[in-house]
């Protein structure tokens, strides 16, 4: 796919072909009138990443069209970038340019910045990092007031924190999420934000709000936080150990104290709720004392495996944010004969690109 051409005037006509692809598709299982929920047309994303072209002795940042992989598209700027990454962005080359110690090599840069004014960066080299480098790099951050890492073929070097500690206010209320660098944490934040308030008010719904929950591929506990409260009781599951240890500090630091935490795969989970096996992980959680009404997905985009479908059929709802619209249906298709879909909801986490997020509330018939 080529780089996307960014032009707000574009916007409308391009979310309104997607919404359109989205109902073509999931109207033949009676998809009522989705909500959709825009991103800001411009400086979205709270992350960024850009490879270092070396032009001599000055260098650029650079992207790379799939279509013409040896060929650089440069670029002073990023205008779907956070602010304050298009900000640093010109600040910052212009202090690697100045020092031969970390513009020696280096070959990629990244950004993840966070609505609440924190920034890290990440440099990334094709050479070995030693004390010359560390210090020219501990002066650097001081200068720009961001967070350092340096990474080299394995190596990394932190040099105050390898995370950051977003907040969000959803609904009135601060969540406070920690996001690790190199851990998946959601790229679109004003979108991830409507993402947040929609599930919830989707929790909420129905005589079956007062149950249990169980969320799969919890990550760092983006929707748990949120949803914690909806419910009695919540399961939450994820196998990334960093996003295991982000999300379990999500829960303490926002005050959450009805979540146990686990590290286990979708299929696993799946089998100790059909008491198929026991696990050791589990040995302490008196599952009969779950009163389970909804299960939450926020899964891969390779969707649902079988045995998580299968699953799904015990819920009396299903409530499903997925982050590609044709494995969601080929989900949805299996789950027809004992779940409908009672709401929907299209999020434009990419902008000038044809992904889609997407929400489903499927409700047992």
């Amino acid at each position: 796919m080529a780089l996307p051409s960014i032009n707000p005037a574009d916007y409308d006509a391009q979310l309104a072909a997607k919404l359109t692809q989205f109902k073509e598709s999931f109207t033949p299982f009676g998809l009522p009138e989705p909500q959709v929920f825009r991103s800001a047309p411009l400086h979205f994303r709270q992350r960024a990443e850009f490879r270092i072209w070396h032009d001599g002795e000055v260098m650029h940042y650079a992207m790379f069209d799939p279509d013409e992989p040896k060929q650089p598209v440069l670029m002073e700027t990023f205008p779907v970038a956070a602010e304050s990454i298009c900000d640093l962005m010109p600040r910052l080359k212009a202090v690697l340019q100045a020092k031969t110690e970390l513009k020696n090599r280096l070959f990629q840069v990244n950004f993840l910045a966070t609505l609440s004014g924190e920034m890290l960066v990440t440099l990334i080299y094709h050479r070995k990092l030693d004390a010359v480098w560390e210090i020219a790099a501990r002066e650097l951050a001081e200068q720009l007031q961001v967070k350092l890492i340096g990474r080299s073929l394995k190596q990394k070097i932190v040099l105050e924190r390898d995370w950051l500690l977003e907040e969000i206010e959803v609904n009135g209320k601060r969540l406070r999420y920690q996001q690790i660098e190199g851990s998946f944490s959601q790229p679109n934040a004003g979108v991830n934000r409507q993402m947040l308030e929609w599930a919830i008010s989707q929790a909420q719904q129905g005589s079956q709000a007062a149950g249990d929950l169980l969320e799969l591929y919890c990550g760092n506990g983006n929707f748990t936080v949120a949803l914690a409260p909806c419910f009695g009781k919540v399961i939450a599951t994820e196998m990334s150990k960093p996003s295991v240890k982000a999300a379990q500090y999500n829960i303490d630091a926002n005050g959450i104290d009805n979540v146990t935490m686990m590290r286990m795969a979708s299929d696993e989970i799946s089998a100790a709720l059909a008491r198929v096996r026991p696990f050791t992980r589990m040995k302490d959680i008196d599952l009969d004392s779950y009163r389970f009404t909804t299960l939450f997905v926020d899964p891969p985009r390779s969707g649902l495996d079988a045995a998580t479908v299968e699953l799904a059929r015990s819920f009396e709802r299903v409530l499903y944010i997925s982050c590609n619209p044709q494995t969601l249906h080929e989900n949805v298709a299996v789950l027809q004969n004992t779940h409908g879909i009672s709401a929907a909801a299209v999020f434009d986490q990419f902008p000038y690109t044809h992904h889609l997020e997407c929400g489903l509330l499927l409700a047992r018939r």
